[in-house]
């Protein structure tokens, strides 16, 4: 019998992970396509200077790509971090800009412009209230849900994604914007 109870639990413990992911995935209630872009105003970084934001600014030189992830130098925020980096040649040419959005302090911030998002576009302080704005409040967590949204720049969302995966983010923002274009 110990062996039977011993073979099962790694597949029980493999369920419960499931169930919990399930029960994050269908909490995310994001903003949906058409709606309009709340506005805000944000202290940002880039290259590891700190700056004021606002998305009317923005948005007034072309589409925005508003990026939310959870938290600076984890595993996955740095992957996605790098991707955008690499991508930004391809959003310049599509005439949009990136930003990226989470709740570190500035000062996390600035070194993660430098670092990991290799000055190629600002990250900002994603306040509670900006993240409530977005619905992108993790439960009670403090942290903002993997998101990405794509503005026009009429201020209205084309483009929402929302995933655990960091992975998927860059490619499918950048065909919402190529989208714009056509």
């Amino acid at each position: 019998m110990t062996s039977t109870r011993t073979r099962f639990t790694p597949f029980a413990a493999l369920a419960l992970i499931g169930l919990a992911a399930m029960t994050v995935t269908s909490a995310s209630a994001e903003l949906p396509k058409g709606a309009k872009a709340p506005a805000f105003a944000t202290r940002a970084a880039l290259a590891g200077s700190e700056f004021g934001f606002t998305l009317s600014a923005a948005l007034a030189k072309g589409p925005v790509v508003l990026y939310f992830y959870p938290k600076a130098f984890t595993s996955g925020c740095t992957l996605e971090a790098n991707a955008f980096a690499a991508a930004m040649p391809q959003f310049k040419a599509a005439g949009a800009s990136v930003i990226g959005m989470s709740n570190d302090d500035i000062a996390t911030l600035k070194r993660f412009s430098r670092e990991e998002c290799r000055d190629a576009f600002p990250v900002g302080v994603a306040s509670a209230k900006i993240m409530a704005a977005y619905d992108v409040a993790g439960s009670g967590s403090g942290y903002a849900s993997r998101t990405s949204y794509v503005i026009a720049r009429d201020g209205s969302i084309v483009a929402v994604h929302s995933a655990a995966d960091y992975r998927g983010h860059v490619e499918k923002t950048l065909a919402a914007v190529r989208a714009l274009k056509k």
